[in-house]
């Protein structure tokens, strides 16, 4: 741990510049990193008082292949982003938690009464108890910590900034009472669980595990309590190609249930197999079974099955064409991704409100913008949020300039592949 005055000092002297590189990959942003690691540490005096504190940090993520397949144990392509939640952490007073999210109130958890509470569904407090209540329970030490939290995850864009958080939270336990031992996998664990049990919201394993893991990750859920994952080259700087996000601005609110009824719908594939999950389910029997499964469960069901039996296969030719340095066969497989998600997962807008479709006018825009110098997909859990580009370093400025026009300033982020996940970067 270090004081707090001279973690200030240090970093006004460009004392960890190399640290915040090596973390953030972009030099541009260099400066912008070096105040706000500052800044944090100033609200965390402002909140605790001076004091010894170590800093963490956990990404967000972005999905590049595998749209809703991990629920169902699928394959997943997914790579964290530079856009991080950042903790300044030190030992708290009464050996219980306390953490204060910039822009939001002071949470508290009580080490001692960490069972899961109705009427914390869907806060922060939910995320912190489930998360610390998993840990505990898989055998770890728990300790009280306060922290001061901020995030430059967007929220709402399909980031995860959720995930961020729940990593970040596993990842100060880890650091601070583990010795830093705590596998990023088992942090991803428990940050699922903490969503799903605690917070009320359900949802696969892979915004966890690229959020803890770190880089492009290729994780194979045939077994989700132990997932495998593989590292896959991703320097798109090499092939002359930029990761761009697109925040339309749209709200998920209200969206539970959509994000919901789509493993429900693939669950009812499944049981007609009598399997559990659609990674069970054979797939030439999966097609000579359409038109009973039509009859029985109507079309939509049958639509999404289709695209998990699709983006299976197509998860496994994206990490082949990487390895192979086939950069514009990628391409192709994230286009056909894109448009599968569209047809037969149906995720691109809620038909709740029909009025709304953000998603649709964002890809459509892009595709008319870029033409031959990139390709773009629905990002994330869709109906709302972002769309997802890999665009030419030489086009991306046009891009930007003409994305930003209709979705307003700023919307258009350029993203680095981070090779870190949840990590202690200072202290």
């Amino acid at each position: 741990m270090k004081n707090t005055k001279v973690l200030v000092e240090e970093l006004e002297q460009g004392k960890y510049d190399s640290v915040l590189l090596d973390l953030y990959v972009d030099a541009e942003k260099l400066d912008y990193q070096r105040k706000r690691y500052i800044e944090t540490i100033k609200k965390y005096e402002e909140t605790f008082g001076e004091g010894e504190v170590e800093i963490y940090s956990a990404p967000g993520r972005s999905e590049v292949g595998g749209n809703h397949t991990d629920h169902q144990h699928g394959m997943v392509l997914a790579t964290s982003i530079n856009l991080d939640a950042l903790a300044v952490v030190g030992a708290s007073k009464d050996e219980n938690i306390h953490v204060m999210s910039e822009g939001y109130d002071m949470v508290d958890v009580e080490i001692d009464d960490l069972e899961a509470r109705h009427e914390e569904e869907g806060t922060t407090a939910a995320l912190i108890r489930g998360v610390t209540a998993d840990l505990k329970g898989k055998g770890y030490e728990v300790k009280g910590f306060q922290a001061y939290v901020t995030s430059d995850v967007l929220i709402g864009a399909g980031l995860s900034s959720s995930a961020a958080f729940e990593v970040i939270v596993g990842t100060i336990l880890s650091g601070m009472f583990n010795d830093e031992k705590i596998d990023p996998v088992v942090i991803a664990q428990s940050g699922q669980f903490a969503e799903n049990v605690y917070f009320g919201k359900p949802c696969g394993l892979m915004d966890q595990m690229a959020c803890s893991v770190g880089g492009m990750i290729h994780i194979d859920f045939k077994n989700p309590e132990e997932p495998v994952v593989e590292k896959v080259p991703s320097d798109f700087e090499a092939y002359q190609y930029s990761l761009c996000i697109v925040d339309t601005k749209a709200s998920h609110a209200d969206l539970t249930d959509d994000y919901a009824q789509i493993p429900a719908d693939m669950k009812k594939v499944a049981k007609f197999f009598k399997k559990n999950f659609l990674r069970e389910v054979p797939e030439e029997e999966f097609y000579n079974q359409i038109s009973a499964m039509r009859g029985l469960l109507g079309d939509r069901p049958v639509l999404r099955a289709i695209h998990f039996m699709e983006e299976e296969t197509r998860v496994q030719k994206e990490v082949d064409s990487l390895k192979a340095g086939d950069f514009k066969g990628f391409l192709e497989l994230v286009k056909e991704s894109g448009n599968s998600s569209f047809k037969y997962l149906q995720n691109v807008y809620t038909t709740n409100d029909l009025n709304q479709q953000a998603v649709s006018v964002a890809l459509a825009g892009s595709e008319r913008i870029l033409g031959k110098h990139g390709v773009c997909r629905v990002h994330g859990g869709g109906f709302a949020g972002t769309i997802q580009a890999f665009v030419e370093n030489d086009f991306v400025e046009e891009y930007k300039r003409r994305m930003d026009k209709v979705f307003g300033h700023g919307s258009c982020q350029v993203l680095k592949v981070r090779q870190k996940g949840g990590v202690k970067v200072l202290g």
